[in-house]
């Protein structure tokens, strides 16, 4: 064994703790060597059909115990895993399957009109539905017990805001060292057992697959997020930790109510954006430990992590970058600036090597080994960072840069708010200036001029909305993240100005 090379994650871990129960998918319960047996029975049947080392294979799956069963079969064989995002339109998903140069698409009953859509206009597509792949025979095949930490494992596509999406390309050794920088961060109970109810196919989701296999500790996989079955699942299945983004924690306090969470529950980890801190104050009161992340696909999930002592002395923070990585704030020009607002920049052997079909050295992201990730942020005296928007969500009026999310965080303290998304509009006057869409908590009436009043107490003049749009539910994507370039195709559609 080489250097770059170490054991297969999921065999080592069956011969390790066969018995342990590794996940839980409703009635479906396995442990890791009944998992491992099923997923070298499953990397068979691939192989039967034609599958190698090197080929890509797209996979259309809803959440259950398929999705992890298919990427470890996939591994075995040292093939590549294109994980598809089942909410987008089949001319998305053809061009994604095109792009990666898919061998084959992997894909479950309920998504079948979506794929006859997608081989109508691609000829030749070869599609295999879930249930005929694991009815196939098995060939005698070798697989290997040994990983290349140099080999790609996935391949996620960007949400593509701008532009066609691109390819993220992670390796074996992002996925490595991305499960390595979180436990030495959080630590590890014989106890835990961590919740997915966030999709497989994004980062979040499918980093806690990989994660339940090196660490050894079960996962619980919902279907979807529905706030009374994941506080269900926290009081009375044993769940220790759960990932999800602000405007789901929002929901489930909602649905808490007065009630409140075990002790063995050590943490409810937050990424896609600042938490507000009106909602980590109610969190504070309700003993529930919330630990901000920061990350991105391109950093294989989180790559800085509030530690547990600093929950309360850095509320708000997103931590210090995890072990062994880098974090840097920098201007346009290059330079560092400590304690100045400026782009995040970030380096470590989590981060990914490019993207598909881009040279690394040609991708403007990628500068002098470091990774411009185009969020603005500051970083404190003691070297805390502290997330405030994307480069490209910032509005600029009359001189003066306004975060969203700043101003979202102070409708959100307004309590009839449910939910709030900020948008620049186009003025005359101030070149930008801020608009609110906002959801009302249940049947609670709001005015317009209450909430600017609210506003105009807490934010200087120009950060308070020019104009707040009620509306019944904001635009997100599969991972519950705000889209606001939908929102501003609303305002678009309301005349794009004031």
């Amino acid at each position: 064994m080489t250097e770059q090379q170490m054991p297969n994650w999921l065999a080592k871990r069956a011969f390790l703790t066969p018995d342990r129960i590794c996940l839980v998918d409703g009635p479906v319960s396995w442990t890791f060597q009944e998992l491992n047996d099923y997923v070298q029975e499953t990397a068979r049947r691939f192989y039967c059909l034609g599958v190698r080392q090197g080929d890509f294979v797209a996979v259309l799956l809803e959440n259950s115990y398929r999705v992890p069963q298919i990427i470890y079969a996939l591994q075995y064989l040292g093939a590549v895993t294109v994980l598809l995002n089942i909410r987008l339109a089949a001319p998305e998903l053809a061009w994604q399957i095109q792009d990666a140069n898919c061998k084959l698409l992997v894909y479950d009953a309920g998504l079948s009109d979506t794929v006859e859509t997608i081989k109508s206009g691609k000829a030749g597509m070869k599609a295999l539905l879930y249930d005929d792949l694991i009815a196939l025979p098995t060939a005698d095949a070798l697989l290997p017990q040994n990983l290349d930490l140099e080999a790609v494992h996935t391949i996620l596509y960007t949400s593509g805001t701008t532009g066609r999406p691109k390819g993220v390309m992670l390796t074996n050794g992002n996925h490595w060292w991305s499960a390595m920088g979180s436990v030495l961060n959080l630590g590890l109970h014989i106890e835990d057992k961590w919740l997915i109810c966030v999709p497989l196919f994004h980062m979040s989701g499918l980093s806690i697959i990989i994660r339940s296999v090196i660490y050894g500790i079960p996962v619980i996989i919902q279907p979807k997020f529905l706030p009374q079955a994941v506080n269900q699942s926290i009081q009375k299945e044993g769940v220790t930790i759960v990932s999800v983004v602000s405007s789901m924690l929002a929901r489930m306090l909602e649905q808490l109510g007065n009630n409140r969470y075990p002790d063995a529950f050590r943490c409810m980890l937050t990424g896609g954006g600042p938490v507000p801190e009106s909602l980590l104050q109610q969190c504070r009161k309700k003993r529930i430990p919330v630990y901000q992340t920061y990350g991105l696909t391109e950093t294989a999930s989180q790559i800085a992590t509030l530690s547990p002592e600093y929950m309360d002395s850095k509320l708000g923070s997103a931590g210090k970058p995890l072990f062994p990585s880098e974090l840097l704030i920098m201007d346009e020009h290059g330079c560092k600036m400590p304690g100045e607002v400026g782009e995040i920049v970030v380096r470590g052997p989590n981060v990914t090597n490019g993207y598909l079909h881009s040279k690394k050295e040609k991708t403007t992201a990628f500068q002098a080994g470091w990774f411009h990730t185009g969020d603005l942020g500051y970083t404190d005296a003691e070297g805390f960072l502290y997330v405030l928007d994307r480069r490209k969500d910032l509005i600029i009026s009359g001189g003066e840069n306004i975060y969203p999310a700043e101003v979202e965080a102070v409708l959100l303290s307004y309590p009839p708010v449910l939910e709030a998304g900020v948008v620049g509009c186009e003025d005359e006057k101030w070149g930008q200036v801020p608009v609110a869409f906002v959801v009302a908590a249940g049947d609670v009436e709001i005015t317009e001029e209450a909430m600017r009043t609210f506003c105009r107490e807490r934010l200087a003049h120009y950060k308070c909305p020019a104009r707040i749009y009620f509306v019944e539910q904001l635009p997100r994507n599969a991972a519950n993240k705000l889209l606001r370039r939908k929102l501003a195709e609303w305002l678009s559609e309301r005349g794009g100005t004031l």
